[in-house]
């Protein structure tokens, strides 16, 4: 448990089902990529902020707490994620995700 009382990192993870489709559809070492680049704010104190390996901003600067992009693949691909704040069950939501 970190000392803002949420349980720490590792953070579950959960897709929005056409978000989850579309990783599913993506070629191996694509989803390989993917993975890498999740595993760094899956474990991370703030999924928010993981360090400087992965490139993480906000949406709108306005809304710290809101919508994430997570870039991978040298930013040829991107997921939209929030990070849902409960006490028992914190976790992070992939809401979209694109790969060119």
């Amino acid at each position: 448990m970190t000392n803002d009382g949420l349980m720490g990192p590792p953070w579950q993870i959960d897709y929005v089902e056409a978000a989850r489709t579309y990783r599913d559809s993506l070629p191996a070492e694509v989803r390989d990529r993917f993975r890498e680049a999740l595993i760094d704010i899956l474990t991370a104190k703030d999924p928010y902020r993981p360090g400087e390996q992965v490139r993480v901003q906000p949406i709108r600067s306005t809304l710290f707490r809101g919508p994430h992009v997570l870039f991978f693949d040298g930013s040829r691909g991107w997921a939209r994620f929030v990070f849902v704040r409960r006490t028992a069950d914190p976790q992070i939501v992939v809401e979209e995700l694109f790969w060119q």
